[in-house]
């Protein structure tokens, strides 16, 4: 049976406008911008979020990003081009989007500890609970994008 596309924002104007100032709020935070917008792709990406990976890699090329960084996000790990920082960033949102999957290992939390301070660590954590969070609406709606020229 195939299901219709819902716009959840339409059918409840509150639940969207709860995820906005959610969303606000994170983005006011001290974690800097193209570190957060790393996380929000990855997560995105993990979570098969084509909706997601598309305004997100749409708004990193626009604010400067290399497009080679973008392409070799899902295999960061492998990657030179990426920073000690951004390395703790990304394994500490790959270890709390897949939650279901196990804890964080020791490793995650070394390197969350070595390049955050706490209260960043608590930035970026709720950073990575908002994009699971718009990435579940945005999966579990349907959520597309036209094609971009």
């Amino acid at each position: 049976m195939m299901h219709t596309q819902l716009n959840w924002m339409d059918a409840q104007p509150a639940a969207a406008k709860a995820m906005m100032a959610l969303e606000g709020a994170v983005l006011k935070g001290a974690i800097e911008k193209p570190l957060a917008e790393l996380v929000r792709m990855r997560v995105s990406q993990m979570n098969g979020c084509a909706f997601c990976m598309d305004m997100h890699s749409h708004d990193m090329i626009k604010a400067g990003e290399n497009p080679q960084r973008i392409f070799v996000l899902s295999g960061w790990r492998d990657s030179p081009v990426f920073s000690g920082r951004e390395r703790a960033a990304l394994a500490w949102a790959e270890a709390m989007t897949s939650l279901a999957s196990g804890h964080p290992d020791a490793a995650a939390h070394e390197a969350l500890d070595a390049h955050f301070t706490d209260a960043e660590k608590v930035e970026l954590t709720l950073l990575i609970v908002t994009i699971n969070g718009w990435n579940r609406f945005g999966v579990g709606f349907g959520m597309v994008h036209p094609l971009r020229n």
